[in-house]
């Protein structure tokens, strides 16, 4: 196992990366005209799900892929859409 401080020597860019085009997005998310549907509001619960866990819980990870999936258990009829969205349209 890793120290911090060579996890952070080998992936901090790449995070730091990462964080600066998730910003890029969201600005331009936000400049653009129109109403943002779901997805938009799906992606800030997940956010506000990775940075609300204290130092140590170390379970960020799997709150965003939870914040961001459908947890219901039943299956739908008939599909909906043809592809994927990435977020599911029912939390929010």
């Amino acid at each position: 196992m890793l120290t911090k401080e060579a996890t952070l020597d080998l992936y901090f860019m790449e995070a730091r990366a990462r964080l600066i085009d998730l910003a890029a997005f969201l600005d331009r998310v936000e400049r653009a005209p129109g109403e943002a549907d779901f997805r938009l509001g799906a992606l800030r619960a997940a956010l506000e799900e990775m940075v609300r866990r204290p130092d140590g819980a170390a379970e960020r990870a799997k709150g965003v892929l939870l914040a961001l999936s459908d947890p219901t258990t039943e299956p739908l009829s008939a599909a909906t859409t043809k592809s994927a969205v990435g977020a599911w349209s029912g939390r929010l």
